[in-house]
């Protein structure tokens, strides 16, 4: 049976992403999981063969003689030569410049936001599953929203909304604290129909292009997007119309 915190956690774990506490649990649940044993060692030995293999390829004699030879200033070109010279090579870097700019941009605007989108879905999901231990559900226990947000005050430098939809079928169990792509974060917690919901909520950072999406992995759903100028992000193994219908209501 494959282990529910594979590969996600793993990849955080070997890439130096989890925290410290994250990190010394995992260290432990390693000890009794050998999927993710196994899954380490793959990494570990896929970085080795990397280091090992010789990626750089040196210049061959012609491209040098080549590059000589447009650089030469002969007495009979004399200045046409070298502006024809200079043209040439100072146009190539231009071409190299550009390529590399685009894939730049491609790679801060397209391809981070949504990397950077999948990892912390990956993590509040794990964070979900956590959650779900004895003891490790909330750290303030009530349906009261006046009990539940003054918790909060002096351990985070933001205050996060919290309602209770008791009416609507969602209510208010609790909250927590927790930590999210290194951001500490309020952690508020639902329910329904027996099912828990987690509510992740941090203040969106100016640097942040996250993408407002929504998924499912291994039997659980979730949904991130920005309001205002806060992030959430609802994670739950309730059904993704249920989660879509209490986005809904949060966003009233």
């Amino acid at each position: 049976m494959i282990c529910e915190l594979e590969p996600s956690t793993v990849h955080g774990y070997f890439d130096g992403e989890l925290d410290a506490v994250r990190a010394a649990e995992f260290e432990r649940h390693l000890d009794n999981c050998t999927h993710c044993r196994v899954s380490l060692e793959q990494l570990e030995s896929l970085q080795s063969r990397f280091r090992q293999n010789k990626l750089y390829e040196h210049a061959s004699a012609h491209l040098r003689d080549r590059i000589r030879k447009d650089l030469a200033f002969t007495a009979g070109d004399g200045d046409d030569l070298a502006r024809s010279a200079l043209r040439r090579w100072f146009l190539m870097p231009a071409f190299g410049v550009l390529a590399v700019a685009a894939a730049f941009w491609v790679a801060l605007f397209l391809i981070q936001p949504h990397t950077q989108s999948a990892r912390i879905a990956a993590e509040v999901i794990d964070l979900h599953v956590r959650s779900l231990q004895p003891g490790h559900l909330t750290d303030v226990q009530s349906t009261d929203q006046h009990t539940v947000k003054p918790w909060f005050d002096g351990k985070l430098d933001f205050v996060p909304p919290v309602t209770d939809y008791s009416k609507q079928g969602f209510p208010l169990v609790g909250g927590r604290l927790d930590v999210v792509d290194g951001h500490s974060v309020a952690a508020l917690v639902y329910s329904r129909r027996k099912h828990f919901i987690n509510l992740f909520v941090w203040p969106a950072q100016s640097t942040e292009r996250l993408f407002d999406n929504s998924g499912s992995r291994q039997g659980y759903n979730w949904t991130m997007w920005r309001s205002g100028d806060m992030q959430l992000c609802l994670t739950s193994d309730v059904s993704a119309a249920d989660l879509h219908e209490f986005k809904n209501l949060i966003d009233q």
